[in-house]
């Protein structure tokens, strides 16, 4: 039954901002449940204009506009029905705790919430944050078995160290690469003016890197794309919202025009989603200073939350679905969601 069917329409608008509205769970040691949403609000890493910082909490906000009681969201062109709240269960972890100016100890704190959400069995969804954020994710998966990472992206994010920086928002590619258990890396909606020169562009082909410009993939086409990523592998998924065309995603703090649509990435996660197991997102650099109208965090919440109904119709489908129990309960509510 639809919450608002039992006397409570809970509009957007109304209650506790988590991510989707879906209930909080502070406390780590008792998560149980198939996707943790963890926000790391750090922006010390950025070259430019920071603000990456509020990336989470906007990102959250905006997530209330789709979290009307519904029992799912229900595709009439896909005829499916994704993330039904009775089938998966989706909870708000908090943030990790950010040391002001001190970006390995940030950094440390990220790793360790995200490896206390895997050792929960849960799906980690992390809200950036400027993209040295990844560096922390893809450690935390050092005793998981390989992922091949999946970056969207204007920028190659390759520099190896850069006046003795290695851990900025141009470096997450780079240290992920080093990693023994990241197999290989895709990197798509690469373009125009960079932040790798073409020494990092040539160490990435090296390391097996594949690059597609937005051109290149629309060349391709989404199928196309797709072949040239390892099928029935776990993938990790890294979002930088500067992939998308500052027409529809302004806020952020290095903006590079001819970027992809919404439909495009769409339709391309969820075709991610039919050739293998994704085992771990994040989004960043979204910094809504930038965009009053708040199109941008929309954007983001948008995608994420339909990228998850993809992963987990996708398990259904191959029979790997969702666990349903969480002892994790909003304050005062039952496990219907509403807050």
């Amino acid at each position: 039954m639809h919450s608002y069917e039992q006397g409570r329409l809970d509009l957007p608008f109304v209650g506790h901002c988590t991510f989707g509205k879906r209930p909080p769970c502070l406390d780590w040691d008792s998560l149980d449940a198939d996707v943790a949403v963890l926000g790391v609000p750090f922006d010390m890493g950025t070259q430019y204009r920071s603000g990456a910082r509020f990336g989470p909490r906007a990102i959250r906000e905006a997530s209330t506009l789709f979290s009307f009681g519904h029992g799912g969201a229900y595709d009439h062109e896909d005829d499916a029905v994704y993330l039904p709240m009775d089938e998966v269960r989706i909870v708000d972890v908090g943030d990790a705790d950010i040391i002001h100016t001190d970006t390995a100890a940030s950094h440390r704190n990220a790793e360790a919430a995200i490896r206390r959400i895997l050792a929960r069995g849960a799906l980690p969804v992390v809200l950036g944050g400027d993209h040295a954020v990844n560096i922390p994710c893809i450690r935390a998966f050092s005793e998981q078995p390989p992922i091949h990472l999946v970056q969207i992206d204007a920028h190659l994010d390759f520099v190896d160290v850069r006046h003795g920086v290695r851990e900025g928002h141009g470096n997450p590619m780079r240290r992920a690469a080093e990693q023994p258990h990241v197999t290989g890396l895709t990197q798509l909606g690469i373009r125009n003016v960079s932040s790798t020169a073409r020494e990092g562009y040539e160490d990435a082909r090296r390391r097996g890197a594949t690059i597609r410009s937005v051109r290149q993939f629309r060349r391709l086409g989404t199928a196309g794309v797709l072949e040239l990523i390892p099928a029935g592998v776990r993938y990790y998924v890294t979002i930088d919202i500067d992939a998308f065309d500052p027409s529809i995603a302004p806020g952020t703090g290095t903006p590079s025009h001819g970027g992809f649509l919404y439909w495009e990435v769409l339709e391309f996660l969820q075709g991610l989603a039919m050739r293998g197991d994704v085992v771990g997102i994040d989004l960043v650099e979204v910094a809504p200073a930038y965009d009053p109208a708040g199109i941008t965090a929309i954007l983001a919440a948008q995608i994420l939350l339909n990228f998850l109904g993809f992963v987990f119709h996708q398990r259904r489908r191959r029979g790997t679905g969702a666990g349903i129990a969480s002892e994790c309960r909003p304050m005062g509510e039952s496990a219907s969601g509403s807050n």
